[in-house]
């Protein structure tokens, strides 16, 4: 199978999708999506790079949206973290061998503003796009709950830097905004998968992707931009999620990260 790549572009969000081995319910008990979380916490006090701005873990794949801050190891080092602890202490506990987790992940990069916006508000509808839940509010394990009630222990989305993002002056603002983005994504009634934010190279508008496709150079070249209303989003081959051979730039850092249960 074809090893995707990802690539060192400090300054960006990055929506960061990665699947249990052939898409296995390797998830499925609430023990693991737990121990999922509180490795991601403890990567957040690891790397105080590490910026998170959403999160959701499901029963075969994860969610997570973060702030690259311009470290060039943080990201996969952290990533390296929640998924080999997570998969460890599964294969452990389960007496099993081998792969726990698709060999790469993949990152999407997405403009802030109202992008930003709705691929928050993609990723928090997830479990109820399948049907497992009627409102976000009633899956544990995601970032939604933090955001509406955030904890007073263990906290792991960086506030401040989701105000800056998105503009937002004070947290009662952001809360009260965010409830409304889901509520409106409830009311459309959707449960179409929106292939952009998992299969697509960087999504925004057509100034934003046309940078990042400057950025990656020659590397890009046949890598083409699509539009839908106002989002633009720079595609990666047509192939199925998880098999396509990602695109890698010889001017930028990639993020070379396999994981070896």
């Amino acid at each position: 199978m074809a090893r995707a790549k990802r690539h060192y572009l400090p300054g960006h969000v990055w929506h960061i999708t990665h699947r249990c081995h052939k898409r296995e319910f390797l998830l499925k008990f609430p023990r693991d999506r737990r121990r999922w979380i509180e490795w991601l916490y403890q990567a957040r006090k690891r790397y105080s790079g590490l910026s998170v701005l959403d999160y959701m873990v499901t029963s075969n794949h994860i969610h997570l949206l973060v702030f690259d801050t311009g470290g060039r190891n943080v990201i996969p080092d952290s990533i390296k973290l929640i998924a080999g602890r997570t998969g460890q202490e599964y294969n452990v506990r389960k007496n099993r061998k081998g792969a726990f987790w698709e060999d790469r992940y993949h990152a999407t990069a997405v403009e802030s503003s109202r992008y930003l916006r709705r691929c928050i508000a993609y990723i928090d509808m997830n479990m109820v796009r399948t049907g497992v839940v009627k409102h976000p509010s009633e899956w544990e394990f995601c970032g939604y709950n933090e955001i509406q009630s955030p904890r007073k222990r263990k906290g792991i989305i960086d506030f401040d830097r989701l105000m800056g993002l998105l503009g937002f002056e004070n947290f009662a603002d952001l809360r009260e905004a965010h409830f409304k983005w889901v509520e409106s994504k409830m009311q459309a009634g959707s449960d179409e998968t929106e292939s952009k934010w998992t299969q697509s190279i960087a999504v925004g508008s057509k100034l934003y992707v046309e940078k990042i496709k400057g950025t990656l150079g020659f590397r890009a070249k046949g890598r083409k931009i699509s539009s839908t209303d106002d989002t633009f989003e720079l595609r990666e081959g047509q192939v199925p999620y998880g098999v396509a051979d990602k695109l890698d730039s010889g001017n930028t850092f990639p993020w070379n990260y396999r994981h070896n249960p």
